[in-house]
């Protein structure tokens, strides 16, 4: 005769049900963690106290001078009831001290977590960190405050895709999540109140920390909990859930499907990352000059350098001369008046007397005399009115030389002096030149020309910097944190 359906199941949850409600639970399918590690006061930073009750030993975790973790023999015990499972209950009895963050326990093999359980007190919230059959790392939060200095009993079941936490026998969340993998390779860690033995550390009392590998595990910790047996409510949710799933499936197939077909005609094309500088898109590879710097696009990030300038050989009657758009000197032709060397265009003013004046021009490797247009009228007192030496037309005193234009590019900015415009470079920039006309960023970061304190990391920020808290450190001031 043929059982009906679901009976087999049936009988063997009922089976691990009556193990939990009866003689106890099968230690086949149990790690009692803190009778499997041996602690007691000789262990740095932990001592047994008194517990939640009197029925298991119960101990105090504290300081960071510690490093509680399984032996490879016990631990391979504790992977070989886990490995390849995806059905288990992590069960706990906590005090945790106020605002502490820490692990409960960690199951992690390099950096890869398999299966970690952390309560945070900053950000009051519990987390489970665990990975997939796709082998991604997956995060659940739980916005719950289990670090406030009082007792709680913590269940988290996980059956399949299906997640249920319990905080003193409520049911807080009840999540559908990735199947863990739990392909547990060898070498694998098992670390009891911390991460490792830098990190995560775990500050409070800690009791009955197990680990169940059957479902529905959390019955153990509240024995009148009924939930041996799904309601019709819960039943009819579950359908109209799967229903809802196959719907959101369907819709998600056909997408994929139109995405396969544009996948397929994109592959026929070559594509290539470019950069982008001042509205200009560059292709990979490819170099160009901006002010004073030579720019790369790799692999779509701008990557720059200063341009060391050639040392100009010139000839008779040239110089090197800064000229209009280029960062470099070049040569230009030049006279020679009076002892002084002009470039062609620059003009010197020559006074006889107080109040005659006469302009020279440099053209053609000569100084020639040139005719001035009208000079302005001047609305202030002559006492105001001030002399140029490249204008016979004076000024008064405050003129705003900027106004008429200058040749101050990015980083830099234009400034009067007495008789005229110079360029300056922002704060937090250095010339690239000596007339200032190009700056660059000063990186304070990496010249240590910043004010970050302990527990900092400095970013370097256009013209400044800033100090970004390290994580699980909380800012104290703009420089500091805790």
């Amino acid at each position: 005769m043929e059982s009906p359906p679901g009976f087999s199941s049936t009988l063997c949850l009922l089976l691990c049900l009556s193990s939990v409600f009866g003689i106890g639970v099968d230690p086949s399918v149990q790690i009692d963690v803190l009778s499997e590690l041996p602690l007691g006061d000789s262990v740095a930073g932990v001592r047994q106290v008194q517990g939640l009750h009197n029925g298991s030993k119960a101990f105090f975790f504290q300081g960071t001078a510690r490093n509680i973790k399984a032996s490879p023999e016990k631990a391979e015990l504790f992977f070989q009831k886990l490995r390849n499972k995806h059905e288990f209950t992590m069960l706990v009895s906590l005090k945790q001290t106020l605002l502490n963050s820490g692990v409960i326990f960690s199951v992690h093999h390099l950096d890869h977590r398999y299966l970690e359980l952390e309560s945070s007190g900053h950000r009051n919230e519990i987390k489970l960190h665990y990975r997939s059959g796709s082998h991604r790392s997956h995060t659940e939060v739980f916005p719950y405050i289990l670090a406030d200095d009082k007792w709680h009993r913590l269940s988290l079941a996980i059956s399949a895709s299906h997640l249920i936490l319990h905080v003193d026998c409520n049911k807080i969340y009840e999540r559908v999540v990735e199947k863990p993998y739990m392909d547990l390779p060898v070498g694998t860690t098992f670390w009891l109140g911390q991460r490792n033995s830098a990190h995560g550390f775990f500050k409070g009392i800690m009791q009955d920390v197990q680990l169940l590998i059957m479902p529905q595990g959390f019955i153990s910790q509240c024995p009148d909990l009924n939930r041996t047996c799904p309601t019709c409510n819960d039943f009819h949710g579950l359908v109209q859930k799967i229903m809802e799933l196959q719907d959101i499936l369907a819709k998600t197939s056909a997408k994929l499907s139109r995405a396969e077909q544009k996948m397929n005609k994109l592959d026929q094309c070559y594509c290539e990352r470019t950069c982008t500088m001042k509205g200009i898109s560059y292709r990979e590879f490819e170099s160009w000059t901006d002010g004073c710097k030579n720019c790369t696009c790799m692999n779509g990030t701008i990557q720059c350098e200063a341009l060391i300038c050639p040392l100009s050989d010139c000839p008779h009657n040239s110089a090197p001369a800064y000229v209009d758009g280029k960062c470099c000197k070049e040569c230009q032709p030049i006279c020679v008046f009076e002892g002084k060397t002009y470039f062609e265009g620059e003009r010197q003013s020559v006074y006889l007397d107080s109040k005659d004046c006469i302009l020279f021009e440099c053209k053609n490797y000569k100084m020639q005399r040139t005719v001035e247009s009208n000079c302005p009228a001047l609305n202030c007192p002559e006492s105001q009115q001030i002399s140029l030496s490249k204008s016979c037309c004076k000024v008064c005193k405050g003129h705003n030389f900027c106004s008429e234009g200058h040749k101050c590019l990015e980083n830099s900015f234009c400034r009067n002096i007495e008789e005229k415009a110079v360029c300056s470079c922002r704060d937090g920039f250095r010339a690239l030149r000596d007339d200032s006309v190009y700056c660059e960023d000063i990186d304070e970061c990496a010249e240590g020309r910043h004010y970050c304190r302990e527990n900092t990391m400095c970013v370097n920020t256009p013209g400044s910097f800033m100090c970004v808290c390290k994580t699980g450190y909380i800012r104290i001031d703009d420089y500091s944190c805790t």
